[in-house]
């Protein structure tokens, strides 16, 4: 039988401490999500980490791509957490990643800041299609520094952060021609695009037209922009340094880097908090054993996504590495 852990852990509290064995759930009412065991292991034993990225599953046959710093750089699983293969060795550091559809072929978008700082278009197989970077755009506002995530939309408008660089937000079109930047850092003030380490993105298709969907981190916020960079709202603010965020259906996920997963409802209502880690001293801390870590409970989201079923796979920056598959049980 499955270990039932609240979404709300009281301090002191240690539901099935280290046991790997057990799945556990998350969650309440009709937020309810399986932890499930030793999803994304590797054969043999083998680290999959360092983890310091994202996680997209592509709607067509349900693969789940993990972008991680080692070696293998792109790990490809099936939806039930067997490995298929490692892919695009030259894009190590994809810090996010987002998916999208082109000529009907999925394609994934990643902002790379290992190795080489830029944003790469690939095929599931690995292969750049598209590189927007210091070579393609050397006069791009604010510089190469720090990109930290990416989001493409329907138009197939690509927007990039320079989270760890100038906190601008440039916007690119479909072939990667130079469009605009917007925002730079500061402190939230009315009105104004500003972040304190812009971190992931997500064009915001639950709204017609589609908004941008800004993860402000060290503003513990999300907001909302039009997709030419004008202000439009804060959607939820006191988050703990949100990091990436995931949309289905009127649901949307965020990755809080400080020990949680948060669910929202598209007014910005929170509905849950889940893998909520009662122990601070986990909290956004690379260096977590994995052996020392409960399970249902998460140490430092930075990566996630929900799939066609609403399940959602969740990455901890970790540096031994660490996925998690949430499985939907409420419908």
């Amino acid at each position: 039988m499955p270990v039932v852990v609240s979404a709300h852990v009281d301090p002191g509290t240690r539901p099935g401490a280290h046991d790997h064995h057990h799945s556990v759930v998350v969650g309440h009412g009709k937020y309810q999500y399986e932890a499930v065991p030793h999803w994304g292991e590797l054969p043999g034993g083998k680290s999959i980490g360092p983890t310091h990225g994202g996680v997209v599953v592509d709607s067509q046959d349900g693969r789940v791509y993990v972008s991680t710093d080692a070696e293998h750089s792109i790990l490809v699983y099936e939806a039930n957490g067997t490995f298929v293969e490692s892919i695009a060795p030259q894009c190590r550091g994809f810090h996010a990643m987002d998916i999208g559809r082109d000529n009907r072929e999925t394609v994934i978008y990643g902002a790379q800041l290992k190795d080489t700082l830029r944003v790469c278009k690939i095929d599931t197989e690995g292969n750049i299609l598209m590189e927007i970077s210091a070579e393609t755009h050397p006069d791009l506002p604010g510089g190469w520094k720090g990109v930290t995530g990416v989001a493409v939309a329907p138009d197939g408008s690509i927007f990039c952060s320079m989270g760890y660089g100038s906190n601008l937000i440039h916007k690119f079109g479909k072939f990667g021609d130079y469009i605009k930047s917007f925002g730079g850092k500061g402190k939230p003030e009315a009105g104004k695009v500003v972040t304190r380490t812009s971190h992931g993105l997500k064009v915001d298709t639950r709204f017609d037209p589609p908004r941008l969907l800004v993860c402000d981190r060290e503003n513990r916020r999300l907001f909302h922009t039009d997709l030419e960079g004008k202000w439009i709202g804060e959607i939820v603010t006191d988050l703990r340094r949100p990091c990436a965020v995931s949309i289905f259906g009127n649901l949307c996920a965020i990755a809080e880097l400080e020990g949680r997963v948060t669910l929202l409802d598209k007014k910005g209502n929170i509905l849950t908090h889940l893998g909520d880690n009662p122990n601070e001293k986990q909290w956004a801390n690379f260096r977590v054993e994995l052996d020392a870590i409960d399970e249902g409970l998460f140490t430092a989201p930075h990566g996630l996504s929900f799939d066609e079923n609403g399940n959602i796979y969740v990455q901890d920056w970790n540096a031994s590495g660490r996925m998690t598959k949430l499985k939907r049980l409420s419908q």
